[in-house]
């Protein structure tokens, strides 16, 4: 019979050790296979958000839809997370560990199915929100689930790991179709991942024990109207507004985008009233720790980045280089394989030496990166890129992994389902955020360049060349924040339980 350790707020968390007949037994070997079966999924569940786009062209014509119909695949599955997310803070407190990796495995075997079968478009994109939302749902429950069960001592090795989910899996998402197009049609984007979304819901069933112990939590509607208004609103508007500067958009981006922001403003305001008497959907005072709204604001621009880059490298690869697709996503292995590998080890170093010693040197190297990228031009070579982007992902690698720690290390027990759920949403918005004004600036210097005489290859080059500046000029502001994250007292003490803070 496992006891349990109970805290301030809505969660009561397991003890270390419980003790049976006056002995003590150890669980760390049921938390390791808990969280490594956590982190397996989810980074099975992230490749998707990306590895369809790759795939969209075929997808156009093997269905007979227009680009404008296409796009929708991708603006979907973004906007059904940002729906779920912010909800996945009441799930968390309300129904168990199991309970809740057995929902999210099985929307996402269900939606993969329906993928890899679809006579239809319409069906097709029944499938992705479906796929969306047990996504949704994973990467908050590995965070909560790891802050829980782990000592503040020992959580940057092991959130390590977690940011290999957060960062490397939409990166090599592309990589991945790209490889399975080679061979075979679109559909087996969808058909790869079954068997392993499969396994990975049979073992949940079997292995997955329940960490946290389930509250009467309530939910208040209105804040779930809200939230899904601000944020796809939100998301969807800066989506769009690559879009719109060619002209090819169906609304334009503005009324989404002022309808999100005003929903948001409300939003804000019915949780502040809300999480007076601790019923909040998203508790806002994850932001009350100083050290939580730095490093989420260092999260947004990192965020930003990475995703822009994403979006860019395979254009300017592609249609200015030539390449083939499977050629422009090997030139982003790499990069996208040393950020992985480099998770564990710079959670190691952080357990070490604090946040501040990796962050700093990290945004001086994805700085120096965004910059690097404003010399490519139609001339250069395919290893220039390369060049360029490894150093780019070991920066964000020591970037992220201090960044998940410190953020919700700086939070107390009772708010890390909510503090889980706003990176989740941040990362979201920072994304649609980073890609929507990165292809913005393409877009509107191309259209410009081709104005005045340029040809297609060289006014493309040149809007890629003035989205990198963007980005290199934001993320000077990322290096002088990192001068001011801390590390939090709670991971100074080597003994330091999970529930202690």
């Amino acid at each position: 019979m496992t006891s349990t350790a109970p805290i301030t707020g809505n969660i009561s968390l397991p003890a270390a050790t419980t003790a049976v007949t006056g002995s003590a037994v150890d669980n760390s070997g049921r938390n390791r296979l808990v969280i490594a079966l956590m982190l397996a999924a989810t980074f099975v569940v992230f490749l998707n958000e990306t590895s369809l786009v790759v795939a969209i062209p075929r997808i156009m014509e093997d269905l007979s839809i227009q680009p404008s119909t296409a796009q929708w695949l991708s603006t979907s599955f973004m906007l059904t997370m940002a729906v779920v997310i912010p909800i996945t803070g009441f799930l968390i407190q309300r129904f168990s560990t199991r309970s809740i990796f057995i929902a999210a495995m099985s929307f996402f075997t269900l939606g993969t199915l329906l993928g890899a079968v679809a006579p239809t478009f319409a069906v097709l994109i029944i499938g992705r929100v479906i796929q969306a939302s047990g996504t949704a749902m994973m990467l908050p429950l590995l965070m909560t689930t790891v802050m829980t069960l782990v000592p503040p001592a020992t959580r940057g090795k092991t959130m390590g790991n977690v940011s290999i989910v957060m960062s490397m899996a939409p990166a090599v998402g592309p990589t991945v179709a790209g490889l399975v197009l080679a061979v075979f049609d679109w559909r087996w984007v969808f058909i790869v991942m079954i068997p392993i979304s499969v396994i990975a819901l049979v073992l949940g069933i079997t292995k997955v024990k329940n960490v946290t112990e389930p509250t009467k939590a309530s939910i208040d509607m209105l804040s779930v109207i809200l939230s899904a208004v601000a944020f796809s609103g939100l998301i969807y508007g800066l989506s769009s507004l690559g879009e719109s500067a060619s002209g090819d958009v169906l609304i334009a981006p503005a009324i989404p985008i002022v309808a999100g922001a005003i929903s948001l403003a409300l939003f804000i305001m019915r949780q502040l009233k809300l999480q007076k008497t601790d019923r909040a959907l998203l508790d806002l005072r994850t932001f009350a720790a100083p050290g939580f709204a730095i490093s989420i604001g260092l999260m947004t621009v990192m965020m930003a980045a990475l995703f822009g880059t994403i979006i860019l490298l395979p254009m300017f690869t592609q249609d200015v280089l030539g390449l083939e697709p499977i050629q422009s996503g090997l030139l982003v292995l790499p990069g996208s394989l040393v950020m992985g590998l480099l998770g564990p080890i710079v959670g190691r170093l952080y357990d070490k030496v604090g946040p501040r010693p990796l962050m700093i040197p990290g945004a001086i190297l994805v700085s120096a990166s965004l910059w690097s990228f404003t010399l490519l031009s139609e001339t250069s070579s395919p290893f220039m890129v390369v060049a360029i982007h490894i150093p780019m992902s070991i920066g964000l690698a020591f970037m992220f992994t201090p960044l998940f720690t410190s953020a919700l290390g700086s939070l107390k027990p009772h708010l890390y389902s909510h503090g889980s759920a706003t990176i989740g949403t941040v990362q979201q918005l920072a994304g649609a955020a980073g890609t929507a004004l990165f292809i913005a600036l393409l877009t509107v210097q191309s259209v410009s360049l081709a104005s005045e005489g340029a040809t297609e290859t060289v006014a493309l080059a040149g809007g890629v060349r003035l989205a990198f500046m963007a980005g290199g000029i934001i993320s000077l502001f990322a290096i002088v924040a990192t001068f001011f994250v801390k590390r939090n007292a709670s991971e100074l003490e080597p003994g330091t339980a999970p529930a202690g803070h």
